[in-house]
């Protein structure tokens, strides 16, 4: 069985990129080093935007160089030379990784049935397997809708398969799977369908049949539907292609995809009827008046909202008009080209939408599409790639999202007026992690979401002064803090803040978790769950882990966020709770009460207090491994452990730390952090009756979106 997978198709723009990605991002959450290479390029000096792009989720850690293999001229020159070399340097990334994406060339150069034919030579000499890549649409036509072109029929694509099916038959190719890309929504079974009826004449061989050729039982055919996102460049892209530059708007909206393209050489009555969501619009730049009428439009509310303006023409706009730009502060970007009408349309309707690390939302929409059209267990079944001992990062990040996606949990987010917080749920929606409400006013988010190009459309939107929940949320807080001698008025004003509101839908069953504080402090996003959520019966206090996320294990720190000098008694309620924690996490808890002194070897008030909550551990769980009080290298070296606490479970093996005090453990994370290059996944909070998790002001948006993970397996698991 092959650990290596050649992804190739019949012509260009089937969107192999996105296959790719889709199938390194399944391969790095199994194993540990993932490599991919590109046997044909334009270029081995000139960025490979395909490799650019695959390089950033590959972790075989090789360099750019090392993965690309030769030319287009190099196989126009010479092909069997070219094969060689391209077998050669295939060999050195092979022997650096446990499994290699093989990304097919991208027909710029040759036709199409000679480039299959030399693709189909390249897979079966380095002994990949192919997974062949159908386009659902043919070749791309101008038109009002960006990326667009007519659909393949289920029977066209048929027809094709089995044309391709007979070039990699031809140059005894092996065949994994097929995947028919940008197919009809409308379409998919029957796509499957005639795509599958193909295989049993064409005879290819592969390694996953009882009698070596493929057959339609055995072979998987998936179809991901077309998605409008993909296949629609950004406002940068139409930038760069109009030769023009940014006039006016926000910078931050470049990256926004433009979905259809209106040319407005006409009078402003007869352009606004036009106007289309996410359109970019071109207006000559002497026609002022058009101008200020789209932008108007856009801001209105009762138009559709677009994706930005590029002015052609390259006329000077008047002083008064600029300065009523400048007044305005419309974050729509308006480009300015010196191309005219035809040329700028013309040259925007043959942009092509790339998928691109930089564009969140194309990369999420792209994963989305592959994990719920695309079996993955079935592939890595197919490539009979075993699950690695050591945990990377990236492999427990994608076992955090498959738990909680698995659990479908909803979560509330308070800060629905950070950018970060709404491009972390655009992210958590499209890959189906959580269901999200989002808090504040919903013309105001989803208006701002729109802007910014995210697709937030499946998320709730609540404003905390909704009369409704905000009554209903004041009498049950007045309720429960009545013996404080808070009154109902009182109580009304308290629940409209969004980290008291949001507690509240968690306490009510309105929501199962609450990620909050990138934008608040930790005070502020805790407090209320202190007075409303509560700790659990079996449990003393609240308190906090962090998940360490090293290069091959994960390791579980506590408390390094809440309690800042804990008691013995505190001290054995956070190793338990951290214990359980790390079990919800599919760590196996092996719990070290660390201190500065390792077993009878030490004594003094810090060294007995670890002793007495390292007893009152095993009384509570005897079931569980613990040791203490141990020091951290004997807790996490086999050989100091071998020396110093010898026939120890623990020793050597810990997979939670409990940390004395808050100095001790919030220094030595941040310490982890830095010098080992550690990810800290945290602070999670443990304790209450219902999770509720901080954030830190510095959040970035994958770190919000692990906490919504985070977040719901607690409520799942709780």
């Amino acid at each position: 069985m092959a650990h290596s997978i050649y992804i190739s198709s019949v012509e260009g723009n089937t969107g192999k990129s996105t296959i790719a990605l889709g199938v390194l991002e399944t391969l790095t959450h199994t194993a540990a080093r993932i490599a991919v290479f590109r046997p044909v390029a334009r270029s081995t000096v000139e960025p490979d935007y395909v490799l650019n792009l695959l390089l950033e989720s590959a972790t075989a850690d090789l360099p750019y160089s090392t993965c690309i293999g030769v030319t287009y001229d190099d196989v126009h020159s010479d092909p069997d030379a070219a094969l060689s070399r391209i077998v050669e340097r295939y060999k050195a990334v092979e022997a650096a990784s446990d499994a290699v994406v093989i990304v097919g060339s991208d027909y710029t150069d040759v036709g199409s049935p000679t480039e299959l034919s030399y693709n189909a030579r390249i897979a079966a000499n380095l002994g990949a397997p192919v997974l062949l890549a159908l386009g659902g649409r043919a070749a791309q036509v101008q038109g009002e809708r960006l990326g667009q072109s007519d659909p393949r029929t289920a029977h066209e694509l048929g027809d094709l398969a089995e044309m391709a099916l007979a070039e990699l038959r031809s140059a005894h190719a092996s065949l994994l799977a097929i995947v028919v890309n940008r197919a009809d929504p409308e379409q998919l079974p029957e796509t499957i369908a005639a795509v599958r009826a193909a295989l049993p004449a064409s005879g290819v061989p592969h390694d996953h049949g009882a009698d070596g050729i493929e057959s339609a039982e055995s072979t998987p055919v998936w179809a991901i539907p077309e998605d409008a996102v993909l296949v629609a460049p950004t406002m940068q892209s139409i930038m760069d292609a109009t030769d023009g530059s940014l006039l006016a708007g926000d910078p931050e909206l470049l990256s926004r995809e433009a979905l259809a393209v209106v040319v407005a050489a006409m009078s402003m009555n007869n352009v606004l009827p036009r106007l289309l969501e996410g359109a970019v619009v071109v207006v000559p730049a002497d026609r002022t008046d058009v101008l200020l009428a789209v932008l108007l439009a856009n801001a209105s509310g009762t138009f559709p909202s677009l994706a930005g303006i590029v002015l052609n023409g390259g006329f000077e706009l008047p002083e008064p008009i600029q300065r009523l730009l400048a007044g305005v502060r419309s974050p729509l970007p308006i480009i300015s080209t010196e191309l005219g009408s035809y040329d700028t349309a013309l040259r925007i309707t043959r942009t092509r939408g790339r998928l691109a690390a930089d564009s969140s939302r194309k990369r999420d929409t792209a994963l989305g599409l592959f994990e719920t059209h695309v079996d993955a267990e079935a592939l890595l079944g197919l490539l009979n790639l075993s699950r690695s001992a050591a945990v990377t990062p990236l492999m427990f990040e994608y076992g955090l999202i498959e738990q909680a996606r698995a659990a479908r949990r909803h979560i509330v987010l308070p800060e629905g007026s950070d950018d970060r917080v709404l491009r972390a749920a655009a992210t958590v929606l499209s890959r189906g992690i959580a269901r999200l409400t989002i808090l504040g006013e919903p013309f105001e988010v989803r208006s701002r979401a729109i802007e910014l190009g995210l697709d937030i459309s499946t998320a709730e939107i609540v404003s905390p002064f909704d009369d409704v929940l905000r009554f209903k949320f004041a009498e049950e807080y007045a309720r429960l803090r009545a013996h404080k001698g808070i009154s109902l008025d009182q109580a009304r004003d308290t629940v409209t803040d969004v980290s008291y509101f949001g507690t509240m839908m968690v306490h009510m069953g309105l929501a199962d978790g609450m990620v909050s504080g990138a934008a608040h402090t930790t005070a502020h996003t805790i407090r209320p769950a202190f007075e409303i959520i509560k700790t659990r019966p079996d449990v003393s206090v609240v308190s906090s882990v962090f998940l360490m996320s090293l290069a091959d294990r994960v390791l579980v720190y506590g408390d390094c966020a809440v309690i800042p000098d804990p008691t013995a008694t505190q001290l054995a309620d956070i190793a338990v709770s951290s214990a359980e924690t790390a079990a919800q996490f599919g760590i196996d808890p092996r719990v070290a009460m660390l201190s500065y002194s390792t077993g009878e070897s030490g004594a003094g008030a810090d060294v007995e207090k670890v002793r007495e909550a390292t007893l009152l551990v095993r009384e509570r769980r005897p079931e569980l491994p613990v040791e203490g009080p141990i020091q951290y290298d004997a807790a996490a070296d086999a050989a100091v452990a071998a020396s110093k606490l010898p026939g120890s479970v623990v020793a050597g093996r810990a997979t939670v730390f409990i940390f004395p005090d808050l100095n001790t453990g919030n220094n030595t994370y941040k310490a982890v952090q830095r010098s080992a290059g550690a990810i800290a996944m945290g602070p999670v909070l443990q304790g209450l009756n219902k999770p509720i998790n901080d954030l830190s002001r510095g959040a970035l948006v994958q770190d919000i979106v692990n906490t919504v993970a985070i977040t719901a397996i607690q409520a799942a698991t709780a």
